[in-house]
């Protein structure tokens, strides 16, 4: 009951409108004003930016060029295993897909199918899978990479809410993943398909992937798709950048039930991950 009265005032706040204009601002250079706001937030969020390939937050002409900032060489190695953690953020949530049910919190939970946008058919080479969901606080480095290696078959923007999905609001809001805007990305690996789901959330500006750019804005009133399953081969490597956040989020991953996936015991709710780490064995 608390965490749903902390969440209440989200309902009313007008949060596309309060995105929208902090995306404008963080994509428009503002010179002094911008490094001050970007000292700021390191300060105030405890950023490393030792590992940062420019740690001199005055070389960086917007906010976005600082929050999607890049890392400088060999800050993140990647572990040698079948699949690697995709991103820098905490573990939300992990383990099997109950038929269609993915687990949110503690009294929430729900379908993979609302998941990808009503897609029944993608969810249900899903069902009894496996899934992993992390959450990327402020502070926390914003590019995503891949956890094995996979061919783009597909990638969907499906319109949605915006509300914030920090820890409590997971557990305040339900079906919070499957409301909230997001961009479905659906992959070919050696273990079968997968799927990578961008979250977006309140003051996110936008997210991008690196075949397509900028996907949102423009957002639209009904999901948008592209297809890349024919001449469009686009393959990517383990630990390759495949998108980042403009300001930060959640990424949902979906796994099949024949995968062989065992996520390693290191992990557990709100357990803090670095991208590149092991994820898991078969």
């Amino acid at each position: 009951m608390r965490d749903r009265l902390a969440v209440l005032p989200q309902y009313l706040f007008p949060k596309r409108l309060l995105t929208e204009r902090a995306g404008a601002l963080a994509r428009t250079p503002h010179g002094e004003r911008t490094t001050q706001v970007i000292r700021w937030f390191i300060a105030r969020y405890g950023v490393n930016m030792a590992e940062a390939a420019e740690p001199n937050p005055a070389a960086y002409a917007t906010f976005n060029d600082f929050f999607t900032r890049a890392l400088r060489p060999g800050a993140r190695p990647l572990a040698s295993a079948p699949w690697v953690c995709p991103v820098d953020g905490a573990v939300s949530q992990f383990g099997r897909i109950s038929g269609d049910q993915v687990f949110q919190a503690k009294g929430h939970r729900y379908s993979a199918t609302a998941l990808l946008g009503g897609d029944a058919a993608l969810a249900a080479a899903f069902q009894d899978g496996q899934f992993a969901t992390i959450y990327l606080s402020p502070r926390d480095y914003h590019r995503i990479h891949m956890p094995c290696a996979g061919r783009l078959k597909r990638m969907v923007y499906v319109p949605g809410a915006l509300f914030s999905v920090n820890p409590t609001t997971a557990r305040g809001v339900p079906g919070l993943f499957a409301r909230n805007e997001r961009v479905v990305c659906v992959f070919e690996g050696d273990s079968g398909p997968f799927v990578m789901v961008l979250v977006g959330a309140t003051i996110v500006g936008s997210m991008a992937t690196v075949w397509h750019g900028v996907v949102n804005p423009p957002r639209s009133a009904e999901p948008r798709s592209w297809d890349y399953a024919g001449d469009q081969a686009i393959t990517l490597a383990q630990g390759a950048e495949m998108g980042r956040f403009l300001l930060g989020s959640t990424v949902v991953m979906l796994f099949p039930q024949g995968s062989g996936l065992r996520f390693t015991t290191r992990w557990e709710p709100t357990a803090p991950v670095r991208m590149g780490e092991v994820m898991g064995t078969r």
